[in-house]
């Protein structure tokens, strides 16, 4: 991965920890885009130690918020010749108090759906100008469990517990339907699922419930290093030069459902999502 530049969104803790430290150490310019700047700071020092590669950097960004996306890009897109993957990891699994995010949109969705969206169009003419480029999308075999209310999709008055789940089949339908959208560009777009990870998105968890799922946790679950190999494989592996719009698990290509495959529901997620993210005239078009 000498020469080539990664973003990683999520990267203090669990999978997005491990892909960042395995880009490190194959020699990326790795660009960590964290919330947490201090912590991030500290991880990218252990990184540079263990991989004796310095051009690893911090980038603050908060996916909850609209203007620190913006913030971001804006920063990147000036100081970044080129950007060859754009891994969306970072997520969050809100529980069961309902969290509002300042632009108005549902903290799970904003974070795990709503700013990937908003992120990708605002880089993708960096993207497309280092072609051949990958964007990979961190999803879940747990969408199989929601289903897209087109009528409310942006559900602020929903049980958040559930909401993880539908963000991750926002998340699919999303990266097929941007998939569509970047045949001829030289820019991929793939997602997947990463197993049942031993990570910190269980946190939010509360007692007695956290419990029990701590000891299945421990008994069944992949650590995150284990669990980060599907990721890795779709940011270096020759395997998926020009593949598109698939989905992987374990590091083959996996089936999907019928219904979330449907080109109907990605268009129509796609144009409902635009004034949620205040896409405006002058952005970047997909």
């Amino acid at each position: 991965m000498e020469g080539k530049t990664v973003i990683i969104t999520g990267c203090t803790s669990g999978i997005g920890k491990e892909t960042a430290r395995d880009l490190a150490k194959r020699g990326a310019r790795v660009i960590m885009a964290c919330r947490n700047v201090e912590s991030a700071n500290q991880l990218k020092d252990e990184f540079v130690k263990e991989s004796n590669n310095t051009n690893i950097v911090v980038r603050k960004l908060d996916l909850a918020s609209l203007q620190s996306i913006r913030e971001f890009a804006q920063q990147i897109n000036q100081e970044e010749r080129r950007l060859d993957v754009l891994v969306h990891n970072a997520g969050t699994a809100e529980t069961f108090r309902k969290k509002i995010t300042e632009d108005g949109l549902e903290m799970t969705m904003a974070t795990n759906y709503f700013g990937p969206f908003l992120l990708t169009h605002l880089l993708i003419d960096l993207l497309k100008r280092s072609k051949p480029s990958r964007i990979v999308v961190v999803a879940s075999e747990l969408y199989r469990i929601a289903r897209l209310n087109f009528n409310n999709i942006n559900p602020t008055t929903t049980l958040p517990a559930y909401l993880y789940y539908v963000s991750k089949y926002a998340d699919i339908v999303f990266t097929l339907e941007l998939a569509r959208r970047l045949v001829g560009t030289g820019v991929t777009a793939n997602c997947l699922h990463p197993g049942m990870i031993n990570s910190g998105i269980w946190r939010n968890v509360p007692a007695p419930l956290s419990w029990f799922l701590n000891i299945i946790i421990r008994a069944f679950f992949k650590t995150p290093q284990q669990a980060a190999q599907t990721t890795i494989y779709l940011v270096v592996s020759d395997e998926v030069n020009g593949v598109t719009g698939k989905y992987f698990m374990d590091c083959a290509e996996h089936r999907l459902s019928n219904a979330v495959k449907d080109s109907s529901k990605g268009k129509k997620l796609w144009e409902l999502s635009e004034p949620l993210v205040k896409l405006r005239p002058s952005d970047p078009k997909i």
